[in-house]
């Protein structure tokens, strides 16, 4: 067959050959020539119509795709490589032995389906969806698939509304164990994430210049946050904990809030607990971040100032985390009904002059009956 491709004999069987961009592929076509030139038909109609796959492209798993991303993010210094691998596992485990070429939307409910069956919280389950969707999107960048199928989410309403008042938050921190407590006080203060708070080594912090800087962060973005008041309390009192007896005698420890020198282990337990004890169950460490950015609001820091503190990149989401509570809403209403009620002047009235011979009864009678109140013209 001339053109595009032909067919030829080899080893006993019928083999068929075609260019697409230039590259030559060769496969097997059939036990005769017919259903060789038949199969190169095909191939060429796939062809003209841009669905060309390739042999290397049939051969890649689903596995194979999140190994790709998992390269790429490590490269490119990806931070939350411990959830990645985590949310990436769950997919692999269900759908890693599925071929990319043969993976349809239809694959992707079923396995949403399967994962809220078995209980998975519906966001838990769009971040599996999204792990194996930025695999496919990253091989399809990279042209290793030539095919992207469409991966919908689950529609959610699970937007955290959490935060703390001053006395929840000094109940809570009470009962915190140190040095878990100086971490809720540095988060409530700023409204930095839990993670650039226990990984804050003190190369950080400049007491000279009075500064905290963050060389990078989630939005990868650093900051400089200034030490003032009971922020530069707090860096002092931690500065008197660095040293710690390590193997070889007293030592400096290079994280600000740390454990015999290690970074503060996880103590989403001790958490709850202090929660539970300070009558707030239920509260997220990151309620902090949210009361953070309200209380600023509520202060009067401009919005570019708050979110240059909390690390905020987008005004969409810190719109969100820009909470009210009862007290705001008690608080604009009574506003608003003062404003109102100093526009509520008690009008007033003018006093007729009198003529000659008309006396005060005269004149109180004028508006009383029809068509003689004031400013009424006939």
């Amino acid at each position: 067959m001339r053109g595009d491709g032909r067919v030829y004999p080899r080893g006993g069987r019928w083999w068929i050959s075609y260019y697409v961009r230039g590259v030559n592929y060769r496969r097997p076509g059939g036990a005769t020539e017919e259903a060789a030139r038949k199969a190169l038909r095909a191939k060429l109609k796939e062809i003209a119509a841009g669905r060309h796959v390739a042999p290397q492209e049939e051969r890649l798993t689903v596995s194979d795709l999140l190994a790709g991303l998992e390269r790429h993010l490590l490269t490119n210094g990806a931070k939350s490589m411990v959830s990645f691998r985590a949310h990436a596992k769950a997919v692999r485990e269900a759908l890693g032995h599925r071929r990319a070429v043969d993976f349809t939307t239809e694959d992707v409910e079923r396995f949403k389906a399967e994962k809220l069956a078995a209980k998975k919280a519906p966001a838990t389950v769009n971040r599996y969806v999204e792990t194996a969707r930025s695999a496919f999107r990253l091989a399809h960048k990279q042209e290793r698939i030539s095919r992207l199928p469409y991966f919908p989410l689950l529609r959610l309403n699970n937007v955290r509304r959490g935060f703390f008042e001053r006395d929840e938050f000094e109940a809570v921190a009470i009962r915190l164990p140190d040095p878990v407590c100086d971490v809720a006080r540095f988060g409530y203060l700023t409204g930095w994430r839990k993670g650039e708070i226990v990984s804050m080594t003190w190369d950080q912090v400049d007491f000279k210049s009075g500064e905290v800087r963050l060389y990078d962060s989630k939005n990868g973005e650093g900051r400089v946050l200034e030490l003032e008041g009971e922020l530069r309390k707090l860096l002092d009192r931690r500065l008197a904990l660095r040293p710690f007896k390590g193997l070889s005698g007293t030592e400096l420890s290079r994280f600000v809030f740390h454990e015999q020198g290690h970074t503060v282990r996880d103590f989403r337990k001790s958490w709850a607990a202090a929660c539970k004890a300070a009558k707030v169950p239920g509260r997220l460490f990151h309620d902090l971040r949210r009361s953070a950015v309200r209380d600023m609001v509520r202060a009067g820091v401009s919005r570019s100032v708050a979110k240059a503190i909390s690390g905020h990149k987008t005004d969409a989401i810190f719109e969100r985390y820009d909470i009210t509570s009862g007290d705001d809403r008690r608080e604009a209403l009574r506003r608003t009904q003062a404003h109102r009620d100093s526009m509520a002047k008690t009008p007033e009235v003018a006093e007729i002059p009198r003529e000659k011979g008309q006396n005060r009864d005269s004149l109180s009678a004028v508006g009383s009956g029809s068509g003689q109140g004031l400013g009424v013209s006939h």
